[in-house]
């Protein structure tokens, strides 16, 4: 657990945990694939929209693709058709893209798989993703996904980190997932990069169930932060904070104009209040202190 360095008194705090990436040599660089998938892993469409967000952030460039005639269902996912710049009307296929970045001021480069969560052939799929890692020279396999759960709007969204690779667990003082029951495409790559000798960490968001029509930028925001503490570089946020702030003004009148979800959300919060109070003035003051401090120190000139 993070805590803040330095206690009044004079006696030593706990050490910082360990980060993601390890250091490496001057002049190499650590490459890191983000993956995510509409559908199924995706609730209020959060995880993949978290990736497109730092994929346009950071400017990423297309480097591969998955063929979608060998995966997809298209009476299930079906193409859409859009109109293009020129006016002219063009059909959208489901498909899985890659894309590559460059993380400004870092040795990080991002490799963001983003694309529909596939209908069949599922091992198939993700044997080639993996093959995508190799070439890619990935270094590390950062899964996101978004489920719907009991938790108020009004409280911060939680997202849980898990990792089955045991050594990366006590490394960063994770858990295993302890979740049992069927399993998206998410679930599959966690295992097969395992499987792969990837070190491989997923995260999911907890999207409240009564406001899961996307899109969800507080769930996104919340990705966003782990991300962010996972592979310490500051990302700019602002406008994203406050759409975050006007999506729970707007869930907040919607809830007062029905006494019964307006109860319901009282007892959601109430249950989140007592499960946090003692995180509240530890792990979560301290994460923020050191985001608020690093944003800071990359705002000045």
């Amino acid at each position: 657990m993070n805590s803040l360095d330095g206690a009044s008194d004079g006696q030593a705090t706990s050490p910082e945990p360990e980060r993601l990436l390890q250091p490496v040599a001057e002049g190499q660089r650590i490459t890191v694939m983000l993956a995510a998938f509409e559908g199924w892993n995706d609730a209020g469409e959060a995880a993949s929209d978290s990736l497109h967000y730092l994929n346009k952030l950071w400017q990423g460039k297309k480097v591969a693709s998955v063929d979608a005639d060998d995966y997809y269902d298209f009476q299930f996912t079906r193409p859409t058709v859009r109109r293009t710049a020129a006016g002219t009307r063009k059909v959208k296929w489901p498909s899985t893209r890659l894309y590559k970045a460059s993380v400004p001021d870092s040795n990080v480069d991002v490799v963001f798989v983003l694309g529909t969560e596939p209908s069949y052939r599922w091992r198939a799929y993700t044997a080639e993703l993996l093959v995508h890692a190799e070439t890619l020279k990935v270094d590390y396999v950062v899964l996101i996904g978004a489920l719907l759960a009991d938790v108020p709007h009004s409280r911060p969204i939680p997202v849980s980190t898990t990792s089955d690779d045991g050594g990366l667990r006590q490394r960063l003082n994770l858990e295993a997932s302890q979740y049992e029951g069927p399993v998206g495409i998410v679930g599959v790559l966690a295992e097969f990069a395992l499987l792969a000798g990837l070190p491989t960490v997923s995260l999911w968001a907890a999207v409240p169930h009564y406001v899961a029509q996307p899109p969800s930028p507080k769930a996104q925001l919340a990705i966003l932060n782990r991300i962010e503490d996972l592979l310490q570089v500051p990302l700019e946020t602002h406008a994203l904070n406050e759409e975050s702030e006007a999506w729970e003004r707007g869930v907040d009148e919607l809830a007062t104009e029905d006494p019964e979800i307006a109860a319901y959300v009282r007892q959601l919060e109430e249950a989140k209040d007592t499960a946090d109070l003692p995180e509240a003035s530890g792990e979560s003051i301290a994460r923020e202190f050191e985001r608020y401090l690093k944003r800071r120190g990359k705002d000045k000139p």
